[in-house]
């Protein structure tokens, strides 16, 4: 049977979040467009703009709000309380993951808004392969690598990628049917032996949840859209809002 969430508009979903439900957004809203929140002050937008360009693939900007902005053309709800979680930085800390952030939402915040691999899910699953975080109904792992990406003005930071692991007579399949998605990641930016991005040990994931890689499967990995929040970090940027890895902002932007 269907989960019903994955038949939710995105207003129903954003509807649901603002009144105090919190989880994973894998798997909900099937055919929307899901994005990654990351929001910085206005004197680091330009920089952030240029990161993202020259990291596209973990960073395809799908949309950009004014300074304050608490919407954008593809987002008819509220950045500040219509997402399922929230994870505050000060001078690149991670300082609070919270529900909402009304209070903390400054009036020279930029908001971002990048693609996310939970967009293609759906279409993965049509095609046979399997998810196994939603089947399990957990989180995505996701973890660090060893992968610099290009820096831009004061930002830098790893690579950060997402883990599914795929049958091996599907690789190929999942290899196609996410490359049909560029502005939420595309095609993984790697496949099978993890060390060779410096990822130590699977079950040890830096955001997310473990899930296992069963014998015959290949574990593959798309770039993240916490990348950006990576960046924040490493840089030491003095402040800035993001969402809570795996808790998206489901856009009105159908995932075609």
């Amino acid at each position: 049977m269907a989960d019903p969430r994955s038949a939710l508009t995105p207003d129903q979903a954003r509807r649901r979040f603002r009144a105090g439900e919190r989880r994973p957004t894998a798997g909900w809203c099937d055919g929307w467009t899901q994005a990654n929140l990351i929001a910085v002050p206005e004197s680091l937008a330009g920089d952030l703009k240029l990161f993202a360009e020259r990291n596209p693939q973990a960073c395809p900007v799908l949309d950009a709000g004014e300074p304050g902005a608490t919407s954008t053309a593809i987002f008819n709800g509220d950045l500040r309380t219509d997402l399922p979680g929230y994870r505050v930085y000060r001078e690149g800390r991670p300082v609070a993951d919270l529900d909402e952030v009304v209070e903390h939402w400054r009036a020279d915040l930029v908001p971002f808004l990048i693609g996310c691999s939970f967009t293609f899910e759906a279409a993965l699953a049509r095609a046979g392969v399997p998810v196994r975080h939603v089947e399990l109904g957990v989180n995505v792992p996701m973890y660090r690598t060893s992968v610099a990406c290009a820096p831009a003005g004061v930002l830098h930071g790893p690579l950060v990628v997402s883990m599914r692991p795929v049958p091996e007579a599907l690789v190929a399949t999942a290899i196609e049917v996410s490359g049909r998605y560029p502005r939420v990641h595309g095609a993984p930016v790697h496949v099978g032996d993890p060390a060779a991005i410096g990822i130590g040990d699977l079950s040890r994931p830096d955001f997310g949840d473990p899930i296992p890689v069963r014998p015959g499967e290949v574990p593959l990995f798309w770039a993240c859209g916490v990348t950006p929040q990576q960046a924040v970090m490493a840089s030491g940027v003095e402040y800035a809002i993001g969402h809570l890895p795996g808790h998206m902002a489901i856009t009105d932007l159908r995932e075609t």
